[in-house]
């Protein structure tokens, strides 16, 4: 997708991405699993023998090769080493961390990597930024038509990856409105639910980060349109991505990206203060 910065906004045409067939293996990760086996032949290593040494089973080491399963960057580095690749595998590590999100995804996952501001109203499920393993691993188990166990874990580790945001320095400015029913919902059971409620009153105590919840009980509700998010870049601009069906739209004019923000400043006043939000989040614990 990319992406014009000069777009006026007036009568702007949003770009979309849609799920592709057959992902992972495709693309990157067929490239990538085919180097990968010609090093590890070159080398006169079998899989399992090459396994032992970089700390992963032959099956995986398969699953890699055939663009089946992502590899993690700490795999990459290893097996760069172990296969004397002199930066071949090194060389793609970057492309092979964007494959790790659905093809409609990428682009949002790379600026939110590296924005400098995040606005997030979350109105089916708590955002991904916030999510623990367990509330991520059973969202992606409610999906239908059903996903390999093996995809679930990639989904889940990719979420996961996308948390290191919260280690950056400078710490980027981040909000979260989360609609009360969101965090009603037992998605994967009790246990997990409270588990979620309890990550986001941690993240909600870093002093970048506030996450607000909008009460069912009130009257005004100013985007019931569905969920979104504004990137702000660390060249200036202001992006919006909205998201539903796996039917992905990134807007860079002006008049959709003002309206967005417009309502996301409505709801952030509609919504429980940080503090009332937190005790809010207190008493739903409990309730157990």
């Amino acid at each position: 997708m990319a992406l014009d910065e000069a777009e006026a906004g007036a009568n702007e045409t949003p770009e979309v991405g849609k799920r592709p067939e057959g992902e992972p293996g495709s693309g990157v990760m067929t490239a990538f699993g085919r180097q990968l086996k010609l090093l590890r032949l070159r080398a006169g290593l079998d899989r399992t023998e090459f396994g032992k040494r970089v700390g992963y089973a032959a099956q995986s080491i398969a699953s890699f090769e055939q663009g089946r399963r992502i590899p993690q960057p700490a795999f990459i580095d290893k097996a760069d080493v172990v296969l004397d690749a002199g930066g071949l595998l090194l060389a793609l590590k970057e492309e092979v961390a964007r494959a790790q999100y659905p093809a409609f995804f990428r682009d949002a996952a790379r600026l939110e990597a590296g924005a400098v501001g995040l606005c997030v109203y979350g109105l089916y499920a708590v955002p991904g930024l916030l999510q623990t393993a367990e509330y991520a691993r059973a969202g992606f188990q409610q999906e239908r038509p059903l996903l390999d166990d093996e995809v679930i874990e990639q989904g889940v580790s990719a979420r996961l990856a996308r948390q290191e945001i919260y280690d950056r320095r400078p710490a980027p400015l981040m909000s979260f409105v989360v609609d009360e029913a969101v965090l009603r919902r037992p998605i994967g059971g009790r246990s997990v639910l409270y588990g979620q409620l309890e990550q986001m009153l941690r993240l909600g105590e870093k002093r970048n980060v506030e996450v607000q919840v909008m009460p069912l009980e009130r009257e005004d509700h100013a985007a019931l349109g569905g969920p979104f998010t504004l990137i702000d870049t660390a060249q200036g601009q202001r992006i919006a991505y909205a998201e539903v069906q796996g039917d992905s739209r990134l807007y860079t004019g002006r008049a959709t990206v003002r309206e967005l923000e417009a309502r996301y400043g409505i709801i952030r006043s509609q919504a429980l203060t940080p503090r009332e939000s937190s005790q809010f989040i207190k008493k739903l614990l409990g309730e157990k």
